[in-house]
């Protein structure tokens, strides 16, 4: 397996993944809506032992997220692109942001979260998996 790199739109914060994930969750909840300016955040979910900063230092932002969750945010903080996220009460989990990725070409939306709040014009595919809002337990991490 070889890692798989990404980083922020500015290039300050560049890092790699040692895990190849295969499928992607779009979260449709307001703060993902948000934090970036669009539909939501489209992740994937990286054990953060698999998760190696290259470069730069993300910034972070400690909020609470809809679910009731207090939620960390790491963002650059040159550019504000979104990098990845994880739950208080599981930091060993990231939700990275699949659009940080240099090469998601293998990669599917298979699940929609959060879709009672998403816009009207935001596409959610019929055949993927859908929650109304947070799925029961974490995501089952990629291997």
């Amino acid at each position: 397996m070889s890692n798989l790199n990404g980083g922020c739109l500015c290039g300050a914060i560049r890092y790699s993944i040692s895990t190849s994930p295969t499928e992607l969750r779009a979260c449709h909840c307001r703060d993902c809506q948000k934090a970036s300016g669009a539909h939501g955040a489209v992740v994937t979910i990286v054990p953060r032992d698999k998760l190696k900063l290259e470069k730069g230092t993300p910034k972070t932002f400690k909020g609470k997220a809809a679910s009731g969750r207090t939620l960390f945010r790491y963002f650059c903080g040159d550019c504000g692109s979104p990098l990845w996220s994880h739950r208080e009460n599981t930091p060993e989990m990231l939700a990275l942001r699949a659009g940080t990725l240099d090469d998601t070409d293998n990669m599917k939306i298979t699940a929609h979260i959060w879709t009672r709040s998403a816009r009207p014009w935001s596409y959610i595919d019929p055949k993927a998996t859908q929650h109304a809002g947070q799925p029961e337990g974490p995501p089952a991490p990629t291997k």
